[in-house]
C-alpha cells in the first residue's frame, strides 16, 4: 500500500512511518524544509516538498497535491497544537488546509482518509466518567479541541465518493520526544505545576507506538464515518502516571501543591479572562482544559476500536516508561 503521510517530521509522524514501513507500505511524506525531508527520510519515508499552508483559500493548487493519484490512503497527523488561542487560529491553520486536502484525495479516489483528531473534542461540559463514540459531545473548552471536533463534523457532512473517511481521537499522547511531555517539564521546572484534587482523578492516554499501531489499521482497513477513541487501556490516577512519567525526565512531583477543583476552576476562569484581556499569547498556569484533564474522572471506551479495526495496544504502560527512562 501507498500512503501519504502529514505531520512525518513530529513526533507522532514518525513512528508512524517506521510502524507502515516496518508493516511493508511505502510512505509518502510531506516534508515543509530540508530539515524536515531528512528527518522523514531517516524514518523510512520518500519526502515530498511542500506545505499544508499551500492549501489556503486562496492557493492556487499545488504540484505536490499530485501525489494522491498515486496512493491508496492518505494520513492526516499535522496539526497546529496549544492549549491556548483563539478559535480563528486554529480555522486557519488546521480546519481550512484539511478540508481541501481532504477534498483533493476524495477527487483524486483515494481510498481511505485517515483524520488524526483529538479525544478532547468531549472535553468541556460533558461530565461523563466514561465516553464512547456515541456519548453527548457537549462543546469543548478549548480552541484547538473547539476546531478539531468541527473539522470532523464538517468533513463527514462533504461529498466523500469513493473514498472512506476515519477518524481517531487519541487522548494525551506520550513517548519518546513528544512535545507535550516537554511541556509538563518546563511546566514544573518553572514552578507552574500543581496537582488538583492530589491527582487522584483517572486519566487515559495513548503511547504513540499505540496510536501508530492504531493508525495503520485504520488506514487498511477503516470504513467510511467510522469514528474511534485510541487509548492504552490503562486509566489509572494522574499521580500515578504523571509522577513516574516525569521521573524518566529526572523531574520529581510527587511532592508538587495541589488545589481542590472546587477552586481551581473559579480560578482558571479568573486567570483566562485576565490573559484573554491582556491579549496573552501564553496561557495562565491553570486553565479549564487542565482542571477538565486532571480535575475529573475521564475513561475512553475503546470497544468500537477494537471490535471495527482490530485494534488492541501493542506496548504497555510499564514497558513504555521503561523504555522512556531507559533512552
Amino acid at each position: 500500500m501507498d500512503v501519504f503521510l502529514t505531520g512525518g517530521s513530529g513526533s507522532t509522524g514518525g513512528t508512524v512511518i517506521r510502524r507502515l514501513v516496518a508493516d511493508g507500505h511505502t510512505v509518502h511524506a510531506l516534508a515543509r524544509s530540508a530539515s524536515a525531508a531528512k528527518t522523514v527520510t531517516a524514518a523510512g519515508a520518500q519526502p515530498i516538498p511542500g506545505d499544508l499552508t499551500d492549501l489556503g483559500p486562496t492557493a492556487g493548487t499545488p504540484a505536490w497535491l499530485s501525489v494522491l493519484a498515486e496512493v491508496d490512503a492518505v494520513v492526516h497527523a499535522a496539526a497546529h497544537m496549544e492549549f491556548w488561542g483563539p478559535d480563528q487560529l486554529f480555522v486557519d491553520r488546521n480546519l481550512v488546509p484539511t478540508r481541501a486536502l481532504y477534498q483533493a484525495a476524495v477527487a483524486a479516489h483515494v481510498k481511505r482518509f485517515v483524520l488524526l483528531s483529538a479525544a478532547s473534542v468531549s472535553t468541556g461540559d460533558n461530565h461523563a466518567v466514561t465516553v464512547n463514540e456515541d456519548s453527548p459531545i457537549g462543546k469543548p473548552n478549548i480552541a484547538y479541541s473547539r476546531v478539531k471536533l468541527r473539522t470532523e463534523q464538517e468533513l463527514l457532512a462533504l461529498p466523500h465518493g469513493e473514498t472512506a473517511l476515519v477518524v481517531l481521537r487519541p487522548p494525551f499522547i506520550w513517548g519518546p520526544n513528544m512535545a507535550n511531555l516537554q511541556g509538563f517539564v518546563d511546566s514544573v521546572e518553572a514552578g507552574r505545576f500543581s496537582w488538583i484534587d492530589g491527582g487522584q482523578h483517572k486519566v487515559d492516554f495513548c503511547h504513540v507506538e499505540n496510536l501508530a499501531h492504531a493508525i495503520t489499521l485504520a488506514a487498511t482497513r477503516g470504513e467510511h464515518g467510522l469514528v474511534c477513541y485510541i487509548t492504552d487501556d490503562d486509566p489509572r490516577p494522574a499521580r500515578e502516571f504523571f509522577v513516574p512519567l516525569l521521573a524518566t525526565r529526572g523531574v520529581d512531583v510527587s511532592k508538587a501543591g495541589s488545589f481542590p477543583r472546587a477552586l481551581a476552576s473559579p480560578v482558571a476562569t479568573l486567570l483566562e479572562t485576565v490573559a484573554k484581556a491582556r491579549r496573552s499569547t501564553t496561557p495562565p498556569p491553570i486553565t479549564h482544559w487542565i482542571v477538565s484533564f486532571m480535575g475529573r474522572d475521564r475513561v475512553y471506551d475503546i470497544t468500537r476500536a477494537r471490535t471495527r479495526l482490530g485494534y488492541r495496544p501493542v506496548i504497555t504502560v510499564e514497558e513504555g516508561l521503561r523504555r522512556l527512562a531507559e533512552a
